[in-house]
């Protein structure tokens, strides 16, 4: 079975094709800088003889419609498929679902019309989405399509964790409440560490850490969300790339009467030049440590915030679930540094919470335990892998109704 995952942005086309036999991956790229004059093209597949090989091209594209025309093509030159319609199914990654999809849902008229109702919640991504979606239909109309939502997770949510003390009426009207994301990576996280650690899913209880530009951190009670860090959209929760995370909403009435910033300044600020670039300049962790290793106090500044921002949303969760079986590292930052690992666990003791110096100081490409054998608490770093959880959601749904 062949499974092609996209994720369709505002200006860009990421995707992966599956053999789900083996969960192999037969090609992936990135095409990007849609619709700009030149845009940027990178696929890497698998020839006949089994060698990597890479395609890179610098050209016009003009539109999601033509950007899904390359692609295809790309993938038919390359050998791999000899038409789109051979495909067994094409899962598309949708940031908000809101509380209209609480599980994959297979692509029609109403899904994309529900999608399109939930752009003003998400208006940086579901637009892209959509037009994916679009696209991938019209060029592909027997393939059967899955919608992927990384807010279904956690729409287990108790309903005192999804809502804000605001007036109700802006939940009943407006559906004000908090949604959560990363979904896909912590749920594919959690199963793998239930794997590892062979005990059911259904009795674990975990706290996962998807850190990257953007980060979340989600409590999961006998293998399901109760709790998020981030809330309507992606800005709440913890000190991220560039967005502030928590902070006093109050600080934005301050601002606007003392710097006469308007809405739309004030929502690029919080999202687009706070968080780690607004303390020290830079968004990128691999060189906010290589300053603060060279006495620049704003990058060491920048990384203590982060990681003490992630310690007490341990330190939280950990409350709210009472107990805690495993830590779960991911991402970018989770996955390769080990500082931070360490930062944000440490003086967690009394919490059964005692990390490895020397096994968190290792580095390796699969699921890897850095706790002491006699913590509590087992620490792991798993390698996160999107992309497959969404292929095998989207393989799962087409069984099931197709």
């Amino acid at each position: 079975m062949k499974i092609l995952v996209l994720n369709a942005g505002s200006s860009s086309v990421k995707f992966q094709l599956f053999n789900m036999q083996d969960n192999s991956v037969l090609a992936s790229g990135l095409i990007e800088q849609i619709s700009e004059p030149m845009s940027r093209i990178r696929m890497k597949y698998q020839d006949s003889t089994g060698i990597e090989q890479v395609v890179e091209q610098t050209l016009p594209i003009s539109d999601h419609h033509d950007a899904l025309r390359k692609m295809s093509a790309l993938l038919i030159e390359s050998g791999v498929i000899h038409n789109l319609n051979e495909l067994d199914g094409i899962g598309h990654r949708v940031v908000q679902g809101g509380a209209s999809f609480q599980a994959p849902a297979m692509v029609d008229e109403y899904v994309m019309s529900e999608i399109e109702r939930l752009i003003p919640l998400a208006p940086l991504h579901n637009p892209g989405h959509l037009s994916g979606m679009k696209v991938s239909v019209e060029q592909s109309p027997s393939v059967p399509q899955v919608a992927i939502f990384d807010t279904a997770f956690h729409s287990t949510l108790p309903k005192y964790a999804y809502m804000y003390a605001l007036p109700y009426k802006y939940y009943d009207e407006l559906k004000i409440r908090r949604y959560g994301f990363h979904g896909t990576s912590h749920r594919y996280v959690v199963k793998e560490a239930a794997r590892y650690l062979k005990q059911d899913i259904h009795t674990l209880n975990a706290i996962t850490l998807h850190l990257g530009n953007g980060a979340s951190v989600a409590a999961i009670e006998n293998g399901k969300s109760v709790d998020t860090s981030m809330g309507l959209t992606p800005l709440e929760g913890l000190v991220m790339g560039t967005r502030s995370g928590d902070i006093d909403p109050a600080i934005l009435f301050y601002l606007a009467r003392k710097r006469g910033l308007t809405l739309d300044e004030l929502d690029h600020m919080l999202n687009k030049e706070s968080g780690l670039k607004g303390i020290c300049g830079s968004n990128d962790m691999r060189e906010i440590s290589r300053l603060a290793h060279e006495g620049n106090e704003q990058a060491q500044l920048a990384r203590d915030m982060f990681n003490y921002r992630l310690k007490k949303y341990i330190g939280a969760y950990s409350a709210v679930l009472g107990r805690v079986d495993c830590i779960v590292f991911t991402g970018g930052i989770g996955e390769n540094d080990s500082e931070t690992r360490k930062e944000s666990c440490s003086r967690l003791e009394n919490l059964g919470i005692k990390i490895d110096a020397e096994r968190n100081a290792l580095r390796s490409s699969g699921i890897m335990q850095i706790s002491t054998d006699d913590s509590a608490v087992k620490v792991l770093v798993i390698p996160t892998n999107e992309e497959l959880e969404i292929a095998v959601e989207t393989m799962e749904m087409i069984e099931k109704h197709c």
